[in-house]
């Protein structure tokens, strides 16, 4: 089984992001994940990957404001300080449950490891960055960081400000101005995943019973250079679609994303708003045409558990933490499957 944790797994959305908040939450996460490790056979697997985009965001804003002092990083750099910092988080509260918990339990292996994830090159995300990260702003802020460092304000589509584009200058509004004082948040290049650059060696740790945490932010994006070397590129992978090439590389039979909500929604947002217990994967794909799983919420979500199904998967389910075990009995959660 494949877990995709949601970012409110890590930070919850009125929170600071301090050490002390974000092991928290990242208790509460795994003492539900070892819950669910206590009802496996001793045979069966599990795997982890996670978002990173309030800690990745964070960080960044960190090299930037302390560039006078110390060079900064390239953000492929900083996203794969983000998987250690949320890796470690995991891999020692894991670690801590699973002894506590005695038993067999206490005994089984848990690791994070620093992951690449190939995309291409000529993927269009690079030619319209989508992927928020990072803090909110006002229009008077993100007009005082257009004047002061450089950033465009909701550049158009195609090869336009291409430099500001590929390097995480560009911000956009992603909420209506109405709902939020601070609707504007800065966006990068999130192309679609390829492959797991280390997928077969995260398979052979899962296959000998280790409980592996990867991926994390939807791995390190890297491409292949002309030279066929990889090359690490600035984009933030969406962590559900990564997290499903991760599935397939570990040839997982479940794939179960982990988010703040209990079931995916038909007609989000309007009165006849529902939820939706099952769907056939050809339901899936209607729904997701027809526009009832928006691009920047639900929709990657619905797509990465179509994607794994179509690859071969038994089962993906969406759901929230809280319910992840009434969630596998089926009992929770929007379920999809052949």
């Amino acid at each position: 089984m494949l877990i995709a944790l949601g970012g409110n797994a890590i930070k919850r959305a009125n929170e600071a992001g301090t050490t002390e908040e974000q092991l928290r939450n990242v208790s509460i996460t795994c003492e539900q994940i070892v819950g669910l490790i206590k009802r496996q056979g001793e045979d069966d697997r599990i795997a982890i990957t996670h978002g990173n985009g309030p800690q990745v965001g964070n960080l960044l804003v960190q090299q930037e404001a302390g560039a006078y002092l110390v060079p900064p990083q390239a953000f492929d750099v900083v996203g794969s300080m983000s998987q250690g910092q949320i890796g470690y988080m995991f891999q020692q509260t894991l670690q801590n449950y699973l002894r506590a918990a005695g038993g067999r339990l206490a005994s089984i292996p848990v690791v994070s490891v620093v992951n690449q994830v190939l995309v291409s090159p000529d993927d269009p995300e690079f030619l319209d960055p989508t992927k928020p990260i990072g803090n909110f702003f006002s229009r008077e802020e993100a007009e005082g960081l257009m004047n002061t460092k450089g950033y465009v304000i909701d550049p158009p589509a195609g090869r336009e400000y291409l430099d500001k584009k590929r390097t995480g200058f560009v911000i956009k509004q992603v909420v209506p101005a109405e709902s939020s004082p601070k609707p504007y948040r800065r966006v990068v290049p999130s192309p679609d995943p390829i492959e797991n650059v280390e997928g077969g060696a995260i398979k052979r740790l899962v296959d000998m019973g280790v409980v592996v945490i990867a991926s994390g932010g939807g791995g390190i994006p890297v491409i292949r250079n002309e030279e066929g070397s990889l090359e690490g590129v600035f984009a933030v992978i969406d962590k559900d679609k990564a997290g499903e090439r991760m599935a397939e590389a570990i040839e997982a039979t479940h794939f179960l994303i982990l988010t703040d909500v209990e079931n995916a929604m038909l007609d989000y947002g309007k009165p006849t708003q529902r939820p939706i217990n099952d769907m056939s994967l050809e339901e899936a794909e209607m729904y997701l045409t027809e526009g009832h799983f928006l691009r920047g919420s639900m929709g990657p979500k619905v797509e990465a558990c179509i994607r794994f199904i179509k690859w071969g998967g038994e089962r993906a389910i969406i759901s929230s933490l809280e319910r992840v075990v009434d969630a596998m009995d089926g009992r929770a959660g929007t379920h999809i499957h052949p």
